[in-house]
């Protein structure tokens, strides 16, 4: 097979077993739009998949194609179907985001608006369901059109790959206003720690800063990737940093848990904020972290969890139930591209994506990305440069 009846495609078969494979392309069916893919950001879960043939509790149980945070331009419509050309809200040329979650649009959490949560959903590059539905590392793919997000022309592809995590930041903004108990506090002139400089972290601290929120503070154990988040568009943002320390763990709980206290107090003092920040975004999903979260988080204050951890922690629940902090739980994201879409065509986050994609690698050098992202990169691959965002392009 060669030329425009075939695909190439990445495909992880197994722990670090990627191989390019060439497959059929098959024209769109009716509802679905052809897209030639340009640029996919790598993820977390992306990363488990290719280290551990696993995220989480998803194994995989057939050869897959990873990738989820994608742009590309449409090159095909539906074929004619009864001498009728299907309609199309689209049209070859235009470029797009794709949305790769597609829930039932039937139950009560989709007819509530909460698709990201209907029991049904099945999700590009995961496991979760079989048979699998692979991601978008390749070329050309056929996509539903109701979940393509059109980019207006000064929004680059590799802004459009970061629409998707970008979505789960402002996702995570919406939950923080909406969730828990009580009206709540603005966004606007309110305090915020994220813990975490990954690339959700570092856009959640973007969007927490064009949102309003006057004194944001992000911290990581990683010293270059907080100098990334210092310098981040320019410093245009004002973030502040602070380094976690590393440590050992700790031989009991209570000693855990005494700790996690004392070094939220310590990052509630260096913003000069003694009694805690009003939001807390937790996007590691480190146990640490979400123990210092719920410490650092003001009385009436919130922790939002965004990062996918370990399933089982130990938390200090009394310390948040007796100041009602309340414990948001955030999976993935709705209703979300088209804010996220406008926000980068505002300029609002202008330098953002060319300080976070770090890396740009071409599919046909598709493990070297995932070497990268991983740091697991061989001598030189990195250009001296720690790893944010890998974006695998085509």
């Amino acid at each position: 097979m060669s030329g425009t009846n075939s695909v190439q495609a990445l495909v992880l078969h197994g722990p670090k077993d990627l191989k390019t494979e060439e497959r059929s392309l098959p024209a769109p069916a009716a509802g679905e739009v052809q897209i030639a893919i340009k640029a996919t950001g790598l993820c977390g879960s992306d990363l488990h998949y290719y280290n551990h043939g696993r995220n989480g509790n998803f194994v995989l149980q057939s050869p897959l194609v990873l990738g989820h945070e994608a742009s590309g331009v449409v090159t095909a419509l539906p074929p004619a179907q009864d001498g009728q050309t299907a309609s199309s809200v689209l049209k070859v040329g235009d470029r797009v985001a794709l949305e790769v979650g597609f829930p039932c649009h039937t139950c009560g959490l989709c007819a509530a608006g909460r698709y990201n949560l209907c029991p049904k959903l099945s999700f590009r590059s995961s496991a979760k369901t079989f048979p699998h539905l692979d991601g978008t590392l390749q070329t050309t793919i056929s996509q539903p059109e109701n979940m393509c997000h059109k980019l207006p022309e000064n929004v680059t592809f590799e802004q459009g790959a970061l629409v998707e995590p970008l979505a789960v930041s402002l996702h995570a903004l919406n939950r923080s206003q909406t969730a828990g108990s009580g009206a709540g506090v603005p966004l606007v002139g309110s305090s915020a720690l994220v813990l975490g400089a990954g690339a959700v972290g570092m856009l959640t601290a973007a969007a927490l800063s064009v949102a309003g929120v006057s004194e944001i503070v992000i911290a990581d154990i990683d010293a270059p990737r907080l100098k990334i988040a210092e310098a981040l568009a320019g410093g245009r943002h004002k973030l502040k940093t602070y380094l976690l320390p590393r440590k050992p763990p700790a031989p009991t709980i209570e000693e855990t848990l005494s700790g996690a206290q004392e070094l939220a107090a310590e990052l509630a003092k260096a913003a000069g904020l003694d009694a805690g920040f009003d939001r807390v975004f937790e996007c590691t999903g480190v146990p640490s972290c979400v123990q210092i979260g719920i410490f650092a988080a003001t009385a009436g204050g919130k922790l939002v969890l965004v990062g996918m951890g370990t399933p089982t922690q130990t938390l200090p629940l009394g310390a948040a139930a007796l100041r009602e902090v309340d414990i948001i739980g955030v999976f993935r994201y709705a209703n979300c591209y088209p804010a996220a879409i406008a926000l980068f065509a505002s300029g609002k986050l202008d330098g953002v994506a060319e300080d976070l994609v770090t890396h740009r690698v071409p599919l046909s050098e598709g493990e070297k990305a995932f070497r990268l992202a991983a740091n697991q990169a061989k001598e030189g691959e990195d250009e001296g440069r720690v790893p944010v965002k890998v974006v695998i392009t085509s």
